[in-house]
């Protein structure tokens, strides 16, 4: 698919955007081990999320779908069958190109009493596996993948599970859930030192089933005994509005003149609001109004208008708390005043794309002045950009970035591989010729 972005004049809006995907996809794997009836509101019904109900499902889960759901959004009815309800599947379980569904399914499955095997799309079978294969070996799991163990697909052999302490190499919230949804089964407790912070949606949701779990700064214990002595119980959960896709419009407001975009009942979990610092920090004119909980997490609207943007320099425990939003800040740099360093980064290089030499290498067929490291970037800003045909490498978020690049672009940008946009933000296109003011 091939989208054609011309430049616009202003953004202005107030809108809402579909429900986080990390919280989708945690709600509906706790439902599964729950006992009894899970609902779960605003559901992200994205390709991502989706794979996630279809591994459930081939696993012997029930899940009602709203029949109603508007785009993109969904009511879900997970009928759990406890922490041993799951059932042997029947084929290999298809993850499509989600990675927090191999990942976090692999720590589950590690418990169980039968076999089975996770794959996914081509995109998928590149991605780093070893990171959660060493942890759950450790924890006495038998799991394995090709190419040396370090791609998908993974074998995994059910088996009795015993609680560990273990570093975490890098800060990754899906490597640190499945070692803990393994917990859930292990013997004994199991204990986590992260580098950093990282999300933190499933230490929530678990505490919210009544599971033993304390948090110290980077420190994570999880005692799995209240989980043996009696069922978890089902969750009612309203899904918060997706920080990382109101990103996209947040920047539009900012990046171009005479914009006003408010998004509505978006999830400002401080462990996923890295993108909001480091804008105020270049100058964006940034409100947080409306402060609340909603199902344990914290959710809030967002105003955004027009700034004069300055450079600066993002690395270290920054770099956890935003790792979805790389691609739109780099949007963001090119037209701000100065030098932008991104450092520390370089598990960018694993995501759907390498997302440093693709942000590197789309934005300069735009115009914009920017140097691949390592370990991140270098942009100078800032820099007119000039519309241009641009590849997404079907990575959702570099898709939607370059969209965003588009409406300041002057003339139009052609972007291959938008047909990823999916993957997360469903009706995406929709909602961005609304604010600047498109008929669709």
């Amino acid at each position: 698919m091939i989208w054609v972005v011309a430049q616009a004049e202003r953004v202005k809006g107030d809108l809402t955007v579909p429900g986080d995907k990390s919280i989708s996809h945690r709600a509906t794997l706790l439902g599964a081990l729950a006992t009894g009836e899970t609902r779960i509101a605003n559901f992200l019904r994205s390709a991502d999320c989706m794979a996630t109900i279809r591994c459930l499902r081939a696993l012997g889960i029930t899940i009602e779908e709203d029949a109603e759901a508007e785009e993109g959004v969904g009511r879900l009815v997970v009928h759990g069958r406890g922490l041993r309800g799951l059932q042997a599947p029947q084929d290999m379980l298809d993850c499509g190109g989600s990675g927090t569904t191999m990942r976090l399914l692999a720590g589950i499955l590690a418990g169980q009493s039968f076999a089975s095997v996770l794959t996914g799309n081509e995109a998928l079978r590149r991605r780093p596996m070893a990171r959660i294969i060493e942890p759950l070996r450790r924890m006495g799991a038998t799991i394995s993948g090709v190419d040396g163990d370090r791609l998908p697909p993974l074998y995994v052999q059910g088996g009795a599970l015993h609680g560990m302490a273990y570093h975490l190499p890098v800060a990754s919230a899906q490597v640190k859930s499945a070692i803990l949804l393994a917990a859930l089964y292990a013997k004994g407790p199991t204990l986590l030192h992260e580098p950093a912070p990282s999300r933190d949606h499933t230490e929530r949701m678990l505490k919210a089933m009544g599971i033993s779990l304390d948090t110290a700064g980077t420190q994570i214990v999880l005692d799995p005994v209240p989980a043996a002595d009696k069922p978890l119980p089902p969750l009612d959960i309203a899904v918060p509005g997706d920080l990382s896709s109101a990103a996209f419009f947040i920047v539009a407001a900012c990046l171009l003149p005479d914009s006003f975009v408010r998004v509505r009942d978006v999830g400002v979990n401080p462990t996923r609001t890295g993108l909001l610092d480091v804008l105020r920090g270049m100058g964006a004119q940034i409100i947080i109004e409306n402060e609340r909980l909603v199902s344990g997490e914290p959710v809030a609207d967002i105003v955004a208008r027009s700034s004069r943007l300055r450079g600066v320099t993002i690395g270290g425990d920054l770099v956890p708390r935003m790792i979805d939003e790389f691609p739109i800040l780099a949007v963001a740099a090119t037209q701000a005043e100065g030098i932008t360093h991104v450092r520390e980064a370089a598990e960018l290089r694993v995501k759907e794309s390498d997302r440093i030499a693709a942000i590197v290498s789309q934005l300069t067929r735009l115009g914009a002045r920017i140097e691949e490291r390592h370990d991140g970037f270098v942009i100078y800003g800032p820099t007119p950009l000039c519309g241009a045909e641009v590849d997404a490498h079907r990575d959702h978020r570099l898709a939607m970035s370059l969209a965003v690049a588009g409406l300041v672009a002057t003339g139009r940008t052609s972007i291959e591989g938008a047909e990823s946009i999916p993957d997360s933000f469903p009706g995406f296109e929709r909602q961005l010729d609304a604010i600047v003011g498109r008929s669709v």
